[in-house]
């Protein structure tokens, strides 16, 4: 970095009245685009790998066959890899590469450390691929968009944090623009933010290597992971792309923000109420009504400042929309801008109970969530990066017929998706609670309800191939607008001066009603609306985080802290114990094979819910699940009380070929569980987890783990020979997920166990009885000593 002196100029001393020479010098300085090429490119690449796994994923519901069994490419392993691809690495780059274009261009300065912005890309990349490789292997937490396990967690602390965080926030404090512009808000927002949900989630004792279990437990575990799973949603693919429009449609529109004002009450308002949502994705379950009711009306009152944004993004266009029409950048972020509104309208409809209890499980959600991420991020991000293209690359777009064409495919495929998923949902939530006249189920096997959805699934198909046509577009503009490249990037050289300590504030505004009136209290109000105060926290940045923070914090205490501090929120079931080492084994099992993607375990009370799966859930069932399993979609029967209701050759069978028992079951083969060997001895590291988290084991489950578990798969193997199947079963990993099957739900109705002051009771009474019994029987010359001490002695004549 150069510096030069600018020019001299005279100052008025504020003490004296008189005048002093001061200088200004000027730092010359570049940007660094390397960085956003870097971003920018691997955006494109993971937008491309995250839409293909997205539709093989859809393949897989309508052809369930298609990958021939192998176990690496199911459904419920693949699911999870497409959910993390499409947010943490094409959505996550998108947000780079605009966060390091935006911030060195408002901030007038280079990134601080160009070291860490290289660091920050290739330890990202390097999160990506990690998940690509053990998402597909079966390493799994099994929690929502936070699949990954304690080791990758641990890396995307660093990166995000320490990295991303601090060379952020340093670039922010050697800044030479005076005021932070409101796009930059969006961005603290979203690093301090993410990186509270993150840690705080993803608390874990670790079982290995490849396994960790949550500190948290059942309803616990389900209030954290939707408290970080709505809000990753709202601070990962919400502010950030608001920070991402705040400065890229002003710029493509060249029109200025319509509203300051806005941008303070959108900003701030979305930020505190937002936190306190997630709990409305758990309505009717287990957890506390007066906590999902929280969630539901914080959900109703985000919509006014999520249209807050969307309406100033929408009306920075005033008299702009002439060009709309003839720029495709501009329609990529109309309609990106378009689809945050339908869907922040949306959200908070679907937290109303009534409409929930339609709505959850179904593919209703499922749309939600699509029409927000292909729409408004994918859009978004498309729209950004035809905007980037020609200035990072210093060339023409090489083909703007070509931005054009992917803008309508994008767009067709997007409604083509959505619109028969949403027709899906509205099906099948009708379906599973219509009830005939005489009060039963008028659809009692849950497969004609699949069934007859799969058609509204192929076009679901026809619609991801078509946006994945636009992303393919869109690859090959960026390949040859990259070849268009000039044999050297120019680096321009700017010039500013640095930021002086000594600056004034702007005089504080005055009231317009002056001259009114009116209480002073009112005119007080009227000049804090002027917002002059913002204006004042916009130039100091540390300040300004530490609020954000302060109000992510405590809006998150307010929501958590009585969870876990009244204990009658999860009242304990004398008869639910622990899962047997075995079972435990066959639970890991389930979590690894991402059966939770497709059955949930919660049965809410809901009439039509309890005559097709039994009792509802109660809180202290949960107490020794970790991960909680209550899932979020019902492509299958929920399980939550399947213990006991198959024999186990049946469950053999329906791992063998789910057509065998269940015809018509989209649901594929998991033959591998019938030849796969279980690693009896690699139990105890997740027996003693669970027993440090409060599981009470016996000294002989602990110490002699595998030999408990064995005993117990010998009992099933015999269970199912004697039904009819295979013999000499007990080794495979099939057995251990029996097990585990055959135990969901059925501890609530189980006989409670006598307690030590019932026993020593029920002793005495036993000891009373006998002592009576004794006494009727002996005869009646014959006394006890008591009896005889306490006999008159005769009367003598």
């Amino acid at each position: 970095m150069d510096t030069h002196v600018a020019n001299q100029s005279e100052q008025p001393d504020a003490t004296d009245g008189t005048t002093t020479q001061r200088t200004t010098v000027l730092e010359s300085f570049s940007y660094d685009d390397g960085i956003v090429r870097l971003f920018a490119t691997a955006t494109i690449v993971w937008a491309l790998v995250a839409t293909l796994v997205g539709l093989v994923v859809a393949l897989l519901l309508v052809m369930p066959t298609l990958t021939g069994g192998l176990p690496w490419f199911s459904f419920g392993r693949l699911r999870p890899l497409h959910t993390n691809a499409a947010i943490f690495a094409f959505a996550g780059n998108a947000i780079f590469a605009a966060v390091y274009y935006s911030t060195q261009r408002l901030c007038k300065a280079r990134m601080w450390s160009d070291t860490l912005s290289r660091l920050h890309f290739w330890g990202w990349q390097l999160i990506i691929v990690a998940a690509a490789v053990t998402l597909p292997l079966g390493i799994t937490q099994s929690r929502e968009y936070a699949e990954l396990e304690w080791p990758i967690d641990i890396l995307i602390a660093v990166v995000w944090l320490l990295i991303f965080g601090g060379n952020f926030l340093m670039t922010l404090i050697n800044r030479r623009e005076r005021h932070m512009y409101v796009a930059l808000w969006f961005y603290i927002a979203t690093i301090v933010t993410v990186a509270v949900l993150h840690v705080f989630n993803n608390l874990v004792v670790p079982a290995g290597l490849f396994k960790g279990y949550s500190v948290y437990a059942g309803v616990q575990d389900a209030f954290m992971q939707w408290w970080y799973g709505h809000n990753a949603v709202a601070f990962f693919l919400t502010t950030p792309f608001l920070g991402l429009m705040y400065y890229f449609l002003p710029k493509a529109a060249d029109r200025p923000v319509f509203s300051y004002r806005l941008s303070i009450i959108h900003f701030w308002s979305l930020v505190f109420i937002y936190i306190w949502a997630g709990p409305h994705h758990l309505h009717y379950t287990a957890l506390p009504e007066w906590a999902s009711t929280l969630g539901m009306l914080f959900s109703l009152m985000l919509w006014m400042p999520s249209w807050g944004g969307m309406i100033n993004g929408l009306l920075t266009l005033r008299g702009a929309w002439h060009k709309v029409a003839a720029d495709p950048v501009l329609k990529f972020f109309v309609v990106g801008v378009t689809f945050y509104g339908m869907s922040t309208f949306e959200g908070p409809m679907l937290s109303i109970k009534s409409v929930n209890s339609l709505s959850h499980y179904t593919d209703w959600t499922i749309a939600h969530v699509h029409s927000g991420a292909l729409g408004w991020n994918g859009f978004m991000s498309f729209g950004m990066l035809y905007w980037l293209l020609p200035r990072i690359f210093q060339t023409k777009i090489w083909s703007n017929k070509l931005v054009s064409l992917h803008f309508w495919t994008g767009t067709i495929g997007i409604l083509l998706y959505i619109i028969p998923i949403y027709a899906a949902g509205l099906m099948q939530g009708l379906m599973w609670r219509a009830m005939d006249e005489t009060g039963n189920l008028q659809y009692p096997d849950f497969i004609e309800t699949v069934q007859s959805i799969v058609p509204l699934w192929w076009l679901r198909v026809l619609g991801g191939a078509l946006y994945v046509g636009g992303v393919v577009m869109l690859c090959i503009n960026a390949l040859f607008t990259w070849f268009g490249r000039p044999d050297s990037y120019d680096v321009p050289v700017y010039s500013a001066p640095r930021l002086t300590d000594d600056y004034q504030d702007e005089p504080k505004p005055k009231s317009d009603m002056d001259d009114v009136p009116m209480l002073d209290t009112a005119k007080s109000l009227s000049v804090w609306a002027k917002m002059g105060w913002h204006r004042r926290w916009e130039r100091l940045p540390v300040k300004f985080t530490i609020l954000t923070t302060l109000a992510v914090v405590i809006a998150t205490l307010f929501e958590l802290v009585p969870t876990f501090l009244i204990r009658s929120n999860v009242p304990t079931i004398a008869t639910v114990k622990p899962y047997t080492p075995l079972e435990l084994a066959g639970r890991h099992i389930f979590v690894s094979e991402g059966c939770y993607n497709c059955h949930s375990q919660m049965i809410r009370p809901i009439v039509a819910e309890t005559k097709r799966y039994g009792e509802y859930s109660k809180p202290g069932e949960f107490i020794y699940d970790r991960p909680f399993q209550w899932g979020s979609r019902r492509i299958g029967p929920d399980l939550a009380r399947e213990g006991g209701r198959q024999s186990s050759f049946w469950h053999w069978r329906h791992f063998e070929n789910p057509e065998y028992v269940s015809p018509g079951s989209v649901m594929p083969s998991y033959e591998h569980l019938l030849t796969a060997e279980m690693n009896y001895d690699g139990i105890a590291p997740h027996v003693k987890a669970a027993w440090q988290l409060g599981a009470p084991y016996s000294d002989e489950e602990l110490n002699n783990t595998a030999e408990v578990a064995y005993k117990q798969a010998e009992k099933v193997a015999a269970d199912i020979v004697a039904q009819g199947g295979p013999a000499s079963t007990m080794d495979t990993q099939a057995v251990a997920l029996i097990a585990y099957l055959q135990r969901i739900g059925i501890d609530l109705f189980a006989t409670p166990e006598p307690t030590a002051d019932e026993n020593a009771g029920d002793a005495a009474a036993a000891a009373a009885v006998e002592t009576s019994e004794s006494a009727e029987a002996a005869p009646a010359s014959e006394a006890t000593p008591a009896e005889a001490e306490s006999d008159p002695a005769p009367e003598t004549e």
